[in-house]
């Protein structure tokens, strides 16, 4: 049966079917052929062509594997490289971007049998950074590209050479507000005189004031006030330049950044939760984990009905009624099912009632909502399991 005409429905639908990504199963990388379904990759197998590539590979295998592992680390790498940059990854991610190219190089003719075992050879040979997370693994291109590697110190040059004039111009200031604060003192430094009367009987008079004179004084006398008042004008002006460099010096004007470090701690100091080693509340339920007191009470529930010492609580099991005496250490918190009330018992809010929402099993901690206390309706992440407990 030969083949359909180029525009009859059939070799269009054979077109349709054969264009882009097939599976991978139906591959052969040999012949670079893409089988639609299973019967047409048996009957490629069973071909002529296909037994002859077979012959010609199984002469030098390992040339052929290391040829395909080549160009797939290349072609992995650069898009990699192109894609994504030096961003932080998943590796799936990338290697379902580079298999939507229908003409790739599979990995199942590679050396690697799986991409996690290609992950770890990249990194271990320095072409990327990669770590595994719960996630799975993430992988981080290197780029050693001379020209990138010059840019950066040139960045990097150019910011020490930004920095270096920085420091010049703060130094030169400190300089000059230094040398202006030098001379201001050598300019009020007061200037002392002797005290010299020529006439032993005269008296001494002062002049306080420009309107007032004081009657009887001489031209000496007048001169001996005026110099006496301008000490003591001097001796005022250096006491209130000392108390007021004394206060600047005490009260030191702070910078933005040690502002809001302050700011930052204080925050901090507030929302730290505060711990303690004891939570044991009256009416909680609470799991018995030791097994001193046998099958019959190991990992029942009871209800504490009264706290002693801080350490201790009086339980009453909760399917027989027994009421037993148990160190905190031998029992642990019960987490209800989403929606039902808890008692906070350690931390911020502590003795506060709250509306379990959810559950994140891998962080061990759990989603509240407050309803008691100033806080109610608020919304709390984080609470570990052993930070709060059903309610009775």
């Amino acid at each position: 049966m030969g083949k359909a005409d180029f525009l009859s429905p059939k070799a269009i639908s054979n077109r349709i079917k054969a264009k882009g990504l097939q599976k991978l199963r139906w591959y052969c990388q040999m012949c670079q052929k893409q089988c639609r379904d299973e019967n047409g990759f048996k009957c490629h197998c069973m071909s002529e062509s296909h037994q002859r590539q077979l012959l010609l590979a199984s002469e030098n295998p390992s040339r052929f594997m290391d040829y395909f592992s080549s160009e797939f680390k290349s072609d992995f790498v650069e898009l990699l490289r192109r894609r994504f940059g030096t961003k932080r990854v998943h590796n799936n991610v990338v290697y379902n971007e580079y298999i939507s190219h229908r003409e790739h190089i599979h990995m199942n003719s590679t050396r690697w049998e799986t991409l996690t075992d290609f992950t770890k050879w990249l990194g271990r040979e320095g072409l990327c950074k990669v770590d595994e997370t719960p996630k799975g693994w993430y992988v981080e291109y290197i780029d050693r590209d001379p020209e990138t590697i010059r840019r950066q110190e040139e960045l990097a040059r150019k910011k020490k050479h930004d920095l270096d004039d920085e420091e010049r111009s703060a130094r030169f200031i400190e300089d000059q507000v230094r040398r202006g604060r030098d001379g201001k003192e050598e300019e009020e430094t007061p200037v002392y005189t002797e005290l010299k009367r020529e006439n032993e009987e005269e008296k001494v008079a002062f002049n306080l004031g420009a309107s007032s004179s004081v009657a009887g004084t001489s031209k000496s006398s007048s001169l001996l006030g005026s110099s006496a008042l301008k000490t003591a004008t001097a001796s005022v002006k250096r006491k209130d330049l000392s108390s007021s460099s004394s206060l600047k010096e005490g009260k030191r004007k702070r910078s933005a950044l040690e502002e809001i470090k302050e700011m930052e701690e204080r925050k901090r100091r507030q929302q730290e939760p505060v711990k303690t080693d004891y939570w044991l509340q009256p009416n909680i339920i609470v799991k018995v984990v030791t097994k001193r007191l046998g099958d019959r009470y190991h990992k029942k529930k009871a209800v504490v009905m009264d706290v002693q010492d801080k350490y201790t609580a009086v339980v009453k099991m909760v399917d027989s009624g027994d009421k037993l005496k148990l160190d905190q250490n031998h029992v642990e918190t019960v987490i209800p099912a989403p929606g039902k009330r808890v008692l906070i018992l350690n931390g911020r809010y502590k003795n506060t009632e709250a509306i379990l929402d959810g559950i994140d099993e891998k962080n061990f901690c759990a989603k509240l909502t407050l309803d008691s206390g100033p806080q109610k309706g608020r919304s709390v992440d984080n609470i570990a399991y052993e930070d709060f407990s059903k309610m009775a």
